[in-house]
């Protein structure tokens, strides 16, 4: 029970048969999404991100998955999100980005597809896309502090927070334009097609989350300078949306 999988659908049907064994007939849907469901899954460095919708009366039986949450781990099933129908309905106003962001990248595994048809408030989506840019270009500017700008730090904190930035970025296209994009590059050409933003260092820090790069300590510092100031635009240009 502890091989990682070469590729995310080897465990669908042992996963599926394990969650059904705890919740029955209470278990709604099986949904897997991010990179394990957009194309760009790496055996032992990705997670595989599961959604899992339960009935009300599956969530009195939450605590019962524990050992199932505990087994799944070791083969790189990441810490489920675990909701009920009623809560991913209520709560599109609060969380647009994350919901549009699994509905764009999702795989059924098992029951009902909840994602296919939610649709979110442009209004909604603005308003956190300028929260969410806001909030990370704090943390940001706060994690080159606490790196003290060693080049080492550096490329661990460009590679911990792209993700982020991207899922905010594909947020932006849609609202603009209404479709969103699979993968890290992907995004990245098509917000220079759509805004005016410097791609290159965005493409430099993809390199370097995905260990494909060969810079030195020097041009990562110059890299995160870059990258800071292209944040930066890109959340003056959200605020005049």
């Amino acid at each position: 029970m502890t091989k990682i999988p070469d590729q995310p659908q080897d465990i669908f049907v042992p996963l599926t048969q394990d969650y059904l064994k705890v919740f029955g007939n209470e278990l709604i849907s099986l949904i897997i999404y991010g990179s394990a469901a957009g194309g760009y899954y790496i055996r032992g460095k990705s997670d595989i991100n599961l959604l899992v919708v339960l009935t009300p009366a599956g969530l009195d039986k939450f605590t019962d998955v524990l050992e199932t949450v505990q087994s799944w781990r070791k083969r790189s099933v990441a810490i489920p999100l675990i909701m009920s129908k009623n809560f991913v309905e209520s709560s599109l106003d609060s969380y647009p980005i994350e919901f549009l962001g699994m509905k764009n990248s999702h795989i059924l595994i098992y029951g009902e597809d909840i994602l296919a048809e939610l649709t979110v408030k442009p209004a909604d989506l603005r308003l956190q896309i300028e929260r969410e840019l806001r909030s990370k270009l704090l943390l940001l500017r706060e994690g080159y502090l606490e790196a003290e700008g060693k080049p080492r730090r550096l490329r661990s904190l460009i590679s911990r927070s792209l993700t982020a930035f991207l899922a905010i970025f594909n947020a932006l296209l849609y609202y603009k334009t209404g479709k969103m994009q699979q993968g890290r590059r992907e995004i990245i050409k098509e917000m220079r097609k759509t805004f005016t933003m410097d791609a290159s260092v965005f493409l430099f820090c993809a390199d370097i989350k995905e260990g494909k790069d060969k810079f030195s300590g020097a041009e990562v510092t110059d890299i995160f300078r870059k990258y800071l100031q292209e944040i930066n635009d890109i959340c003056k240009m959200a605020d005049q949306l």
